[in-house]
């Protein structure tokens, strides 16, 4: 569970709730025809914009803003060394088994093409094929959500315009007003705040998340590729700490631990 998101989203919603309350009441902000407006109309749009399939991974996508399940890059080059070890000591057969063991599907493909005898480079081509369009179908839902941050203030302003008509439309009855100026200024309000503090983070978050990933996926090819070309472990474990942000390549890799199963020692 990512907490991060659930703080900026309740902590979010009780200042704004708290800043309202101390200047006038709460139910001057809750506007059905205005939500209708902002909200309904990005709803619409997007049907407009994508094909049904997307729609319905919505829920999935905005899930995975939530639910993080992410691995550290350093076991990752734990277990790469390991692999490599065991590679350099037995062949590189003996790692059939332990690729069948893996619940990383990319991974356990790599680890299968090598022991299958896979030329190098064709080893290569296809994780990286697999990669990209791995990025695309993460760009896509982050794309869903930066649409959405973007419309959302657009049919706030569309909501601005019809309150101002209405009330233009009847300056000579007082009592439209104010119900007109409300609509006016309050859909605006709904689209900024979808914009700037739900969707457009969201989407920031998806895209971030997308780029680990993509990191830890170079890392495994790397790894992949240095194991089928028999290099030392050593070697294996400094050009993979090469990913690394500076600082996290101080500790040995050993020192972190490797997956159960895995071994790591020389």
């Amino acid at each position: 569970m990512d907490i991060a998101s659930i703080i900026g989203l309740v902590g979010g919603a009780a200042l704004l709730v708290w800043a309202i309350a101390m200047g006038s009441p709460l139910q001057a902000f809750v506007h059905l025809p205005s939500m209708l407006i902002t909200y309904g109309g990005t709803a619409m749009a997007m049907f407009v914009q994508f094909p049904l399939e997307s729609i319905k991974e919505i829920p999935r996508i905005m899930r995975k803003v939530f639910v993080v399940k992410k691995q550290d890059p350093t076991e990752v080059i734990a277990m790469m060394v390991g692999f490599a070890q065991k590679a350099r000591r037995e062949g590189l057969l003996a790692l059939e088994d332990e690729a069948q063991q893996l619940d990383d599907e990319f991974l356990k493909k790599g680890i299968q093409l090598v022991v299958d005898g896979t030329d190098p480079q064709l080893v290569r081509n296809i994780l990286e094929v697999e990669l990209t369009f791995l990025e695309e179908r993460h760009s896509s839902g982050a794309g869903i959500l930066v649409f959405w941050a973007a419309t959302a203030p657009g049919f706030g302003m569309v909501g601005t315009l019809i309150g101002l008509i209405q009330m233009l439309g009847n300056l000579n009855d007082p009592s439209s007003l104010g119900p007109g100026m409300a609509t006016a200024l309050i859909t605006t309000f709904y689209g900024a705040l979808a914009a700037n503090w739900v969707f457009n983070p969201m989407a920031q978050k998806l895209k971030a998340r997308s780029s680990e990933e993509i990191l830890l996926k170079e890392v495994m090819i790397e790894g992949i590729l240095s194991i089928q070309a028999g290099e030392n472990p050593r070697i294996v474990e400094e050009k993979l700490k090469a990913f690394l942000a500076p600082g996290e390549r101080q500790r040995p890799v050993q020192e972190r631990g490797a997956p159960e199963g895995v071994g790591v020692s020389a």
